[in-house]
């Protein structure tokens, strides 16, 4: 039995499948990755092995068309990713990096490529991420495309240098977007493998957080990307078609984040609400204010392939707002916590400085006002 035919039959037959993935994936994070949290946050540890288990688990596979079933359930992959951000951004954000590469295998109409590597994706035995930050401000006028190819027999050769690209390995696959050198408003989507022939990753920068993340720069220098892996040629119908889930997944990690700040500011009651009571934001708003995002984004995660501009602006503004709305419930968790949240191992600061990484990520809180800006002219 294939893993697709088992997750298929489990969700015929269970009554609630989704509370079992639920399950499932926070009895791995509170066993295997609440322990290490700290490791990865001070001193870069990629989670490897626990994201492999969240993929064995199901937690990347709801949300893939026609693999686990007809129709895509974004909203389960999202609540997958939310429970294990409430621990870990940097493993949560890994989370959506895997999950977003899954959505561009079984979006695109490469069947080849599904068959090859779609099923491994699907269950964390290849794990990837997705280079589509320069593509995705490309797109709205902010950046210049990176990557430059040209046609060759059987496929293409790219070159070009992509900064930032995450959930990176030798042995790990990413989405990238090239233009041809000739043809530079002929563009093509394709998976990239980090061990090709003319690729190499490099970590160049440290971040203030999510460095568990293997964020590393790759570098193509006349890199041959074969036509069996194509996803898109040209992108024109498939970006527009893949964009919403590409936004809509990222609510996993500010929704995880929010939930936590929430429930450290309710922590400190016993010993703090005499004072904190003065504080102009109280956990109750935050949580009121997740629970309408909440709401939100379910809807929107019902017709993921709307191409109509209101369904899109939607997705844009709930995008933005999750965004500000983790900086804003992470400043409020370090005031609520005061002095003890500030020290070295304290999670309010540790959550504030990755409240920043969730609005600044692509697209960030500037290219999405940018967005809605263009959108309103």
């Amino acid at each position: 039995m294939t893993a697709a035919t088992a997750l298929a039959e489990a969700a015929a037959t269970a009554p609630d499948i989704r509370a079992e993935l639920l399950r499932s994936v926070r009895e791995i994070a509170d066993r295997d990755l609440a322990p290490i949290v700290k490791t990865v946050d001070h001193d870069g540890t990629y989670p490897e092995q626990v994201l492999r288990d969240f993929g064995a688990a199901g937690a990347y596979a709801w949300h893939l068309p026609g693999y686990a079933q007809s129709e895509p359930d974004l909203d389960s992959s999202i609540a997958a990713m939310s429970a294990v951000t409430e621990h870990c951004l940097s493993t949560g954000f890994c989370m959506w990096c895997q999950d977003a590469l899954g959505w561009y295998v079984y979006t695109s109409g490469n069947a080849s490529l599904r068959e090859r590597v779609g099923a491994r994706i699907a269950r964390g035995a290849q794990l990837g991420g997705t280079g589509l930050s320069n593509p995705m401000k490309t797109f709205f006028g902010i950046e210049r495309l990176k990557l430059k190819g040209r046609r060759v027999p059987g496929g293409y050769r790219v070159t070009g240098l992509l900064p930032w690209v995450s959930n990176l390995g030798s042995d790990h696959l990413f989405g990238g977007i090239f233009e041809l050198e000739d043809k530079p408003e002929h563009r093509v989507m394709a998976v990239i493998d980090c061990s090709g022939e003319g690729v190499t990753i490099r970590q160049n920068e440290h971040f203030v957080a999510l460095e568990g993340t293997r964020t590393f720069s790759v570098m193509l220098r006349d890199a041959f990307i074969a036509d069996d892996d194509v996803l898109a040629d040209p992108i024109n119908t498939f970006i527009p078609r893949i964009r919403a889930g590409f936004i809509l997944l990222q609510a996993g990690m500010a929704f995880g984040l929010i939930r936590n700040c929430i429930d450290l500011m309710q922590r400190e009651r016993p010993s703090l609400g005499h004072v904190n009571k003065y504080l102009e934001v109280q956990p109750e708003e935050i949580e009121g204010e997740l629970h309408a995002m909440e709401a939100e984004v379910a809807a929107l995660t019902r017709t993921p392939f709307d191409p109509s501009p209101a369904y899109f602006r939607r997705v844009v503004e709930a995008r933005l707002a999750a965004g500000e709305a983790s900086v804003k419930a992470a400043h409020y968790t370090m005031l609520h916590c005061g002095a003890r949240g500030y020290v070295s191992n304290g999670a309010a600061q540790r959550r504030l400085r990755e409240a920043y990484f969730v609005a600044i990520v692509t697209p960030a809180t500037k290219q999405l006002r940018k967005m809605l800006a263009d959108m309103a002219n």
